[in-house]
């Protein structure tokens, strides 16, 4: 079997509306499967606007259930149609009072494999997370998927190094970290970070950012999303800073063994001496 993987992500505008908007990506997954994809992941919170740019009630209206809600339901569908597998990032409503920022994760044969929940929520002006979502608290899941060990860290969660660590010993191949960030806040960190962690945890980064600017306020999402390699090399070109792109990219899975054998960072690991790290 190939070791060569297929992958796909989808930078996308804001619809206006629910309905629209996972029509919108169910047409870009079509598109990807015909171009042999074997996977692909969404930005954060998909179907919805970035709300957290306000902190309003009527916002909750977009959280369901997962894996039972409708869009988890219809992505299985879609999973299933495609041949796919699908990462799918979501405002979950566990039970009255609990939601998470959440991303669902389904098998190409359409069954759901589980969910990552976003463990560092923000709370800065225009990104008022904390408003509407609890830590996550799944821990750092990796699913045996049909196009290798997948794992999902969430936006914000990319600037603490730890849960990129735990990604990697929990085996994973490929990490998609979907995300919502703005031009004037992120942009000089956003092809330093994902590239370095790459590198240090010796697997891929499938780095999704949504684009353009939407209703709740004068966030200006700046696309430019990327495939990175365990040496921390784009795969391919980085995706517009302006326009809406279904990107897809050859990753060579081969090449992570190669670099561990030669880089050998989890040889030298020094749990040990880490004590310090979980001290509050």
């Amino acid at each position: 079997m190939s070791d060569v993987v297929r992958a796909a992500l989808v930078q996308a505008t804001w619809t206006g509306d629910t309905e629209s908007m996972i029509a919108k990506h169910e047409e870009h997954a079509r598109e990807a499967a015909r171009q042999g994809a074997r996977i692909i992941g969404f930005q954060e919170v998909f179907n919805a606007p970035y709300f957290c740019q306000v902190q309003e009630p009527e916002h909750y209206r977009w959280a369901e259930a997962v894996p039972d809600g409708p869009t988890v339901r219809r992505m299985c569908d879609l999973a299933r149609e495609t041949g796919m597998v699908i990462v799918v990032p979501v405002f979950e409503l566990e039970r009255s009072g609990f939601y998470y920022n959440t991303a669902a994760v389904i098998d190409a044969d359409g069954t759901y494999l589980g969910k990552y929940r976003k463990h560092h929520i923000p709370q800065v002006k225009g990104f008022w997370e904390k408003y509407y979502f609890k830590p996550g608290n799944a821990g750092w899941p990796v699913f045996d998927t049909a196009a290798g060990k997948v794992g999902v860290y969430i936006c914000y969660d990319r600037h603490f190094p730890e849960g990129w660590r735990q990604l990697g010993l929990n085996g994973a191949q490929l990490v998609y970290n979907p995300s919502a960030t703005s031009r004037g806040l992120s942009s000089y960190l956003w092809q330093l970070e994902q590239p370095a962690s790459a590198v240090a945890n010796e697997y891929f980064v499938a780095a999704i950012n949504r684009v353009g600017q939407e209703e709740y306020g004068d966030n200006d999402f700046y696309g430019t999303s990327y495939f990175v390699d365990p040496r921390g090399r784009f795969v391919g070109d980085v995706a517009s800073d302006k326009e809406e792109e279904l990107v897809v990219r050859d990753l060579d899975f081969g090449l992570i063994e190669e670099v561990r054998q030669q880089w050998a960072f989890y040889r030298d690991r020094r749990p040990d001496a880490y004590d310090g790290l979980v001290e509050p």
